[in-house]
């Protein structure tokens, strides 16, 4: 299936526990996966705004992701440290790598990139900076407290 991506709507906002949506307030995508009917793994065209995180540093249970950069320069936080990335640099973050990462947009313009990821069931992510884990379900993400106790909507 062809796609024009300007046709594609923008999802701006995260379905986070309400306390943790500012660092993703500047981040709005456009999932060109679901527009070209994709079913197995996901892709995204993202643009991130100055001061804007991409997500909270996290890492997957089962999934894995890349990351591909399109224009700007962005700033990749993981457990080993920070590195910036220019259009034509990519990251990849195999599934099950305790290595928490995330993008950071410390840039005076916009930078936009790709997000490729699987749609592995019986996913999770684990937010090694915060008090916060995602699990996978039907109904989309569910977010926990590390103990367990759901966050209230």
């Amino acid at each position: 299936m062809i796609i024009d991506s300007k046709n594609v709507p923008e999802i701006t906002g995260s379905k986070y526990p309400r306390q943790f949506q500012s660092a993703v307030a500047g981040r709005v995508k456009k999932r060109l996966g679901d527009a070209a009917g994709l079913q197995n793994f996901g892709v995204n065209l993202v643009r991130l705004a100055p001061g804007s995180c991409s997500a909270l540093r996290h890492w997957h249970t089962r999934q894995d992701e890349l990351i591909y950069v399109l224009e700007g320069e962005v700033t990749l936080i993981t457990n080993s440290g920070e590195q910036v990335l220019k259009p034509g640099m990519a990251a990849g973050f195999p599934a099950g790598d305790g290595d928490g990462h995330h993008l950071v947009n410390r840039s005076k313009g916009d930078v936009v990139y790709l997000e490729i990821g699987d749609r592995t069931d019986g996913d999770s992510a684990n937010y090694p900076d915060d008090d916060l884990i995602a699990q996978a379900s039907d109904n989309g993400w569910v977010f926990t407290h590390k103990n367990g106790e759901i966050y209230e909507a």
